[in-house]
């Protein structure tokens, strides 16, 4: 493998923020974290989707957008590895969501001059967990924006990741998918879990 861009994608509250660091520790590698707390639209946008969908998209992607020219910039292109807890395609599947009529295909437009020569990772790792496990998590983290998400927007969630993920093995079949079940593996509490991971990402790797 060329240098390695690993991104690690799922629905809220699967752990990809816990699993990209203790890769990140594992490896060595430059860890990216994308911006969630400090978008000042969220509280509101699990209060009232419909009226704030378009700021809170629009605010995601021009954050990621600087990230990944800084990381490409400063990282990949010095041949230096990365993970990141996030791919920038995940803002399509929250934008077809959530976003209506002429805002989604203004948002669309945006979305493709922004990205069209962004890095692609050569790696994804998809974590997915049943909705209850989600649920559990993110009680747990008590994030107060998090508070008065509906349930039924993070089971369509998930549901969208499924689709978005088949899909985008279907266009991009060079670069590989690593699958993990969220419900069978406890890699934050769990070591031996944690260990099976690297162990399958080190065949990826090497």
């Amino acid at each position: 493998m060329n240098t390695p861009f690993i991104t690690i994608e799922g629905p809220i509250g699967v752990g990809k923020t816990s699993l990209s660091k203790a890769i990140a520790d594992h490896f060595h590698f430059h860890l990216l974290k994308e911006i969630v707390e400090e978008n000042p639209f969220l509280g509101k946008f699990y209060t009232n989707i419909e009226e704030w969908s378009f700021q809170t998209e629009m605010f995601f992607l021009c954050n990621r957008y600087k990230q990944l020219e800084d990381i490409n910039s400063h990282y990949l292109q010095a041949n230096k590895a990365v993970v990141a807890d996030y791919h920038i395609f995940k803002n399509l599947i929250f934008a077809k969501r959530t976003l209506k009529g002429t805002q989604y295909d203004k948002y669309l437009k945006i979305y493709h001059i922004l990205t069209e020569d962004m890095p692609k990772p050569n790696l994804i790792i998809y974590l997915h967990a049943s909705l209850d496990t989600l649920l559990s998590r993110i009680a747990k983290r008590d994030r107060e924006f998090e508070r008065n998400m509906d349930p039924a927007y993070l089971k369509q969630l998930s549901e969208d990741y499924e689709v978005s993920i088949s899909k985008w093995q279907e266009e991009n079949p060079t670069i590989p998918v690593i699958k993990i079940d969220g419900d069978s593996f406890d890699f934050v509490k769990n070591k031996a879990d944690l260990a099976k991971i690297i162990k399958i990402l080190e065949k990826h790797l090497y």
